[in-house]
């Protein structure tokens, strides 16, 4: 166990990770040079479309005479669960910082965590062989962060492998081998944490796992601490990144075992398995300490267009539950939309994955809601709140007493120089300033509180565009304030469409509404009638577009003749239109959808 060291890497996005993995595998010889490609382990095709880390990947490598367990995680403010769960499972972190942009938001948020988890953290600068690398500069914010000297900060580039060498030697040198519980006597129980799994069709659930005490084998009756399933186990092994199947993993070792289980849901990440013997296969044995559960910020409804793939949609979210632990769903129903779920997300980027994900893999066509929080109503008749996370859920306006929405503390690091920027987009927000510091003299540090529903769609589009790019963001939940807020819907062609009902302020509902009924003129294709478009608020209609009818040409086909004739055929034109107005339904593309989840 002496020759394991088991770390993961952190970074805000887009500072190299992937490309620094990418040089592990290649100087360790995990990966053939032949058989190589950029961002290796980022396997989803998604990841590699966007060039983002959606899914930590684990990997083992075999460096001089030790054995490396590597969690690539991702950098997004919305997985930073991903992270929360690959620090569980290891002893060391390397903090990746990008020399052209310094440290950022995600930054300073994974290495908190890290730090509450006890870990070793290894400093690397990344990108120095970049004209606009700010190496000292970089240097500076991270001296500012740890209790460290300026010789122990890294400075590599993961694009050329220059300096990549120094690493893994000083993770041999300062990263600790791994650590156990030993709140049971290992000769008894063997004790493993899951932090991710998978779905077989023929070895059901794949769990994800670090052993921290004794030992497991094919053939071994496992039981689940949670949900008390058990079962005999059809396969251990390690990631090599690919599954690679072994006689055993041991205490210390990362690596996966095939439970053999075909209910997804008796399998949780943080759940601890035991392997009992026979003999002490009654006992009660204590769980490893795991981790908090994800708590889903972002809410939206997901009907199938086929009433028939509400089976086929349980299914896909039940395996890819799997696989994301931070996706939570239950069954709704609407007397419009029929059978579907409401989805719980970590934020706007989450919830696109998700959906594009169920399009590509289940093939499934969708309705998706306006993206919505939860809000806690008090009611006037009973001294209760009522807990909703759809507008379409709020009761009606004469019952309720008061209305809370939760929000959170906001934290943007950025260059001085755009600090006015940032005052005028934060300006736009309802919010509570809390305070301004300086990481150092070039970066502030912007602090406020703001309402969750402010910044949970676009805002973090708006924040980079108004710093070129350079400015980052992350927020932690503080509780719930009471609010003036209105449902306001949003009817085509008289009808009312549940999935764009939204809550907004009382007083920002007049231009919500005009800018959707406005947004939506540009993308619900035309109809052979005119489509009106309404925004409303209890019934008061406060915006209107229409979207024109197509138009086609009756009387192309008459050449010359009494004009007489062409103006029967328009009036007859225009009574059929009028008819299909009477009866006709619009037919909203899912396309519609995912573009109204942008604000």
């Amino acid at each position: 166990m002496q020759n394991i060291r088991n770390f993961c890497i952190i970074a805000h996005i887009d500072a190299g990770k992937s490309t620094l993995a990418d040089r592990f595998l290649e100087l360790t010889g995990t990966v053939e040079k032949r058989n190589m490609q950029e961002q290796f382990l980022d396997t989803m095709e998604l990841e590699r479309e966007r060039g983002i880390t959606i899914k930590l990947q684990p990997v083992r490598m075999n460096y001089q005479d030790y054995i490396f367990n590597l969690i690539d995680t991702p950098g997004h403010v919305d997985f930073t669960y991903e992270v929360s769960r690959s620090l569980a499972a290891v002893e060391g972190a390397i903090l990746l910082v990008d020399a052209t942009k310094g440290v950022q938001a995600q930054t300073l948020a994974n290495l908190h965590l890290a730090q509450k988890q006890h870990l070793t953290i290894t400093p690397v600068i990344n990108k120095i062989d970049l004209p606009n690398a700010r190496v000292a500069e970089a240097e500076e914010e991270i001296l500012n962060l740890l209790p460290i000297e300026r010789a122990d900060i890294l400075k590599v580039s993961a694009k050329t492998g220059e300096g990549i060498e120094q690493i893994l030697q000083v993770i041999i040198e300062q990263i600790p081998p791994p650590k156990t519980y030993n709140l049971t006597p290992s000769t008894l129980v063997s004790r493993a944490l899951i932090f991710d799994s998978a779905f077989d069709t023929y070895k059901g659930v794949i769990a994800y796992v670090r052993v921290f005490d004794g030992q497991f084998k094919a053939g071994q009756k496992i039981k689940l601490a949670a949900s008390g399933a058990s079962e005999q186990l059809i396969e251990v092994g390690y990631f090599t990144p690919q599954l690679k199947k072994s006689d055993v993993l041991s205490v210390g070792e990362i690596g996966y075992l095939a439970t053999g289980l075909k209910d997804p849901g008796q399998v949780r990440v943080g759940d601890t398995i035991f392997n009992l013997e026979p003999k002490t296969y009654n006992l009660k044995p204590d769980p490893l300490p795991g981790y908090q559960e994800p708590q889903p910020v972002v809410f939206a409804s997901f009907y199938p267009e086929n009433g028939d793939d509400y089976d086929l949609l349980k299914d896909a979210l039940s395996k890819l539950k799997l696989t994301d632990a931070s996706l939570t769903y239950e069954p709704e129903s609407s007397p419009a939309l029929g059978r579907g779920f409401r989805l719980g997300f970590l934020g706007m980027l989450h919830t696109e994955i998700i959906s594009e994900r169920l399009r590509r893999e289940f093939k499934l066509s969708l309705i998706i809601s306006a993206p919505s929080v939860e809000y806690h109503i008090k009611l006037k008749a009973k001294n209760e709140k009522l807990k909703i996370r759809s507008a379409a859920q709020l009761p009606d306006a004469g019952q309720i007493e008061e209305i809370e929405e939760p929000v959170v503390d906001l934290e943007i690091l950025s260059p001085a120089s755009y600090l006015g920027s940032l005052m005028k987009l934060l300006g736009e927000l309802r919010n509570q300033y809390l305070a301004t510091d300086y990481l150092t003299k070039e970066i502030v540090i912007l602090k406020y509180r703001v309402p969750l529903a402010e910044i949970v769609t676009d805002f973090y589009n708006q924040l980079k565009s108004v710093t070129s790019g350079y400015a980052s963001m992350s927020y932690e939940p503080t509780g719930y304030q009471v609010s003036a807020l209105v449902r306001l819907d949003i009817l085509v062609a008289g009808d009312l469409v549940e999935p764009f009902s939204r809550m907004v302020p009382r007083s920002e509902a007049y231009d919500q509404g005009k800018e959707i009924v406005e947004k939506l003129k540009g993308i619900i294709p035309k109809q052979l009638f005119a489509v009106s478009l309404q925004a409303a608020i209890g019934g008061k209609i406060i915006a209107r577009e229409t979207i024109s009818a197509m138009r086609k040409d009756v009387t192309g086909y008459l050449y010359g003749g009494d004009v007489t004739r062409k103006k029967k055929l328009l009036e007859k034109q225009k009574r059929g239109k009028a008819r299909m107005k009477e009866s006709g339904r619009v037919e909203i593309p899912q396309s519609v959808f995912l573009e109204m989840l942008k604000k």
